[in-house]
C-alpha cells in the first residue's frame, strides 16, 4: 500500500511540474576534439559542475524561461567538452521529456564555480588557440550567470564583448550546418 502511494505522489509530482518546453541541445560530435588545454578528466570535472549548477538553477526557478536558456547553453557545452557525462545526459533527457530534475548535490558553491571558470579562462585566454578561446569566453559568459556579483567576470564579459562581440552559442547547442 505505501508503496503504491508513492508510486502515486511520484506520478503526480511529474504531471504538475510538466508544462514546460526545453530544445535539448544537439550535439554530433565535439567541437572540442582537439587542441584543447584541458585534460581529459578536466574536462568531465567542469561538464559536471557546469551539469549540476543548471539542473539546480532550473529546479530552484521551477524551470522558467531564463533557467530553461542557460540550462541549454550549459549543457551544450558540457556535452561537448564530455559527451558521456552522466549529469549532462541525465539533465538534457529529463528536461527534453518536459520532466523536472530533482536537486542534485553540487561540489561547488556557485561563487567558487564562477571564479573557477574566470581563472580557468584567463589560463585558456593565455595558451592561446582558437577552441582555448571559444571555451574561455563560454565560461566568461557562464560565470556571469553563475555569479552576477563576481567582478573579475563581469569585467572579463564586458572586455571580450568589446573584443570579439557577443558569443554565438548555437555553436554549441545546435548541429552544425553541412
Amino acid at each position: 500500500m505505501a508503496l503504491a502511494l508513492a508510486a502515486q505522489e511520484d506520478a503526480k509530482e511529474v504531471k504538475e511540474i510538466k508544462g514546460f518546453e526545453f530544445k535539448a541541445p544537439l550535439i554530433r560530435e565535439s567541437i572540442f576534439k582537439e587542441g584543447l588545454g584541458l585534460l581529459d578528466r578536466e574536462r568531465d570535472e567542469y561538464a559536471g559542475a557546469m551539469a549540476s549548477f543548471a539542473t539546480n538553477w532550473v529546479v530552484t526557478r521551477k524551470a522558467d524561461k531564463a533557467s530553461l536558456d542557460f540550462a541549454r547553453k550549459a549543457l551544450g557545452l558540457a556535452l561537448h567538452l564530455s559527451s558521456r557525462n552522466r549529469r549532462a545526459v541525465v539533465t538534457r533527457s529529463q528536461l527534453a521529456k518536459g520532466i523536472l530534475p530533482k536537486a542534485v548535490e553540487a561540489e561547488y558553491s556557485p561563487r567558487t564555480l564562477a571564479t573557477l571558470f574566470v581563472t580557468r579562462a584567463e589560463t585558456l585566454f593565455e595558451q592561446k588557440g582558437e577552441k582555448n578561446l571559444l571555451l574561455a569566453r563560454a565560461l566568461i559568459d557562464l560565470a556571469v550567470t553563475i555569479d552576477p556579483y563576481n567582478d573579475d567576470a563581469i569585467y572579463a564579459y564586458e572586455l571580450q564583448k568589446i573584443d570579439y562581440g557577443e558569443l554565438n552559442w548555437r555553436v554549441f547547442t545546435e548541429l552544425p550546418k553541412d
